[in-house]
This record gives C-alpha cells, structure tokens and sequence, in this order.
C-alpha cells in the first residue's frame, strides 16, 4: 500500500478525519467547513477517502459552528 502524504491542515478541516479524507476533499475544492455545508452527505460520501467516520466527525464539526450539511 503506497504512503498517503498528509496535507493537513486543511482550513479550519478537524484533524481526526484523516489524512485520505482531508486530501481527497481538498482535491475537490473542499477546505472549510462552510464549503463541506454546502454538500449533501451522500457528495461527499461519492469522494473517494470520505467514508462515515469522516462524515461524523465533520458533522460534529459543523454542529459546533451552527452549520449542518446541505439536504439531499
């Protein structure tokens, strides 16, 4: 398995969503969390590296800011 080179931090993006998440969402233009508020959960889940654990823990992220994730 090749080394996934972490790029964190990105923005104001949790840490403890990992190294592949944090990539994969910057890759996609995605490094704020008023940026992930503005994709559905099912969006960011069709990223690849952007599984559940990622999901909740920016979920979690959001709520903390008075942010959630777009509808669907």
């Amino acid at each position: 398995m090749a080394n996934t080179p972490d790029i964190r931090p990105v923005g104001d993006l949790p840490d403890e969503i990992g190294k592949t998440a944090a990539r994969e969402l910057s890759c996609n233009g995605i490094s704020s969390l008023e940026q992930v508020a503005t994709h559905s959960k099912k969006e960011l889940l069709s990223i690849h590296g952007v599984g559940p654990k990622a999901i909740a823990i920016l979920e979690d992220a959001l709520a903390a800011k008075g942010l959630r994730y777009r509808e669907s």
